[in-house]
């Protein structure tokens, strides 16, 4: 498989797809107010649940195996360069496992509307936002470890700035949401008005979460050049006593 570097193209575009029409949907149904809903504000109502539910799971197994392939990747390197630090096996080993925990939030977050399951729901958006920006961190460190073996300078610098961001923004997300639901005095939080209180913090929440969801998208899509470099084979399965490749 040689267009391996399709995979994070792929991502890319089922998340933003996701995104951007689910919201469109819930704008058009009446579901959400157009000012700046949360993302998953404008999937918790049918049908717009069903189609962000079943995307975002497609969108979380391709992310698994862009994080897979990454790791793989890296791990790669590693055995091919000797004179590469430990720290990168290390710091690969880490990131695989914020990636993945990365992945589970986000399909927790799809399949556990707030309406429904409030608390799976939040577990699974810290996970998706937080152990994502733990990955991007990581990522960022490898990029400047592995260079000039992979990757260029200017990745390592892109992705080290979408880190810092993605930080910065993920406190503000917290810090202001919480602040927004304590101050929030309305009926219903999917048609949030500037006269149900804590409209201000509301507001800086939501596109905190569109910018950091946004960032996330493009933070996989540098991988792209990275991949074109590397293929993928059948696995090697064996039966009983003897071994076949599929």
């Amino acid at each position: 498989m040689s267009q391996v570097y399709l995979l994070p193209v792929a991502v890319f575009l089922v998340f933003q797809v996701t995104f951007i029409g689910t919201y469109i949907a819930a704008v058009l149904e009446g579901h959400v107010v157009p000012t700046v809903p949360y993302i998953s504000d404008a999937a918790t109502y049918s049908p717009e649940s069903c189609v962000f539910g079943q995307l975002i799971n497609i969108g979380s197994v391709l992310l698994g195996i862009t994080i897979y392939v990454r790791y793989r990747q890296v791990m790669q390197l590693y055995e091919h360069h000797p004179d590469l630090d430990i720290a990168v096996k290390r710091h690969s080993r880490v990131a695989l496992w914020c990636g993945m925990l990365s992945c589970l939030g986000i399909s927790f977050v799809g399949n556990f509307q707030e309406t429904n399951v409030r608390i799976v729901h939040f577990i699974g958006a810290f996970c998706c936002f937080g152990c994502g920006t733990l990955y991007f961190w990581m990522q960022a460190l490898i990029s400047y470890m592995i260079y000039p073996m992979s990757g260029t300078r200017i990745y390592a610098h892109l992705r080290l700035g979408m880190s810092v961001c993605c930080t910065i923004l993920f406190i503000l997300l917290s810090v202001t949401g919480l602040m927004s639901h304590i101050l929030f005095k309305g009926q219903n939080p999917r048609k949030w008005y500037p006269s149900d209180g804590g409209w201000y913090f509301h507001v800086i929440s939501s596109i905190s979460e569109w910018i950091i969801a946004t960032i996330f998208s493009f933070f996989i899509l540098t991988f792209t050049t990275e991949f074109r470099d590397i293929s993928l084979s059948h696995p090697h399965i064996a039966l009983m006593s003897y071994s076949t490749t599929i």
